[in-house]
């Protein structure tokens, strides 16, 4: 993996009504991931093994992974140029029996901020939360 050297950078947080054990399941099964998401999933559960979400459109592989607190990983869009990975953090906190996720995402290409951004709410948070409060 070549990891980006390009300084971008973007933080969220985002609560969600289920327990840090849930979230983290949710963002590390395949077949939870899938139905939250409504996308084709494929998580391989250790440190080491390779992801491919939404049908294959973002790829990579887990760097770091403490369960129920947090998940490293390198991450890819397809459209970037071969080999090149970003660095996304999901570090997860018990809120009052919820849960505060909180996201760095850092050394992705700059040209994609303005579709990074609303992505993550659009494709993770927003079905995330809609998942959990069914």
């Amino acid at each position: 993996m070549n990891w980006s050297k390009q300084e971008m950078t973007i933080n969220q947080t985002v609560s969600i009504n289920a327990s840090p054990a849930d979230v983290y399941a949710a963002l590390m099964t395949s077949g939870i991931f899938g139905r939250a998401t409504n996308g084709q999933a494929e998580i391989g559960p250790n440190e080491g093994d390779a992801f491919s979400l939404f049908e294959g459109k973002v790829t990579g592989r887990h760097i770091e992974l403490v369960p129920g607190e947090r998940i490293v990983q390198g991450w890819r869009i397809g459209m970037w140029p071969e080999g090149a990975y970003s660095i996304v953090t999901f570090s997860l906190s018990d809120e009052n029996g919820g849960t505060t996720l909180s996201l760095v995402h850092s050394g992705y290409p700059s040209d994609m901020e303005e579709h990074l951004v609303p992505g993550w709410h659009k494709m993770y948070w927003d079905p995330l939360a809609a998942h959990f409060a069914k």
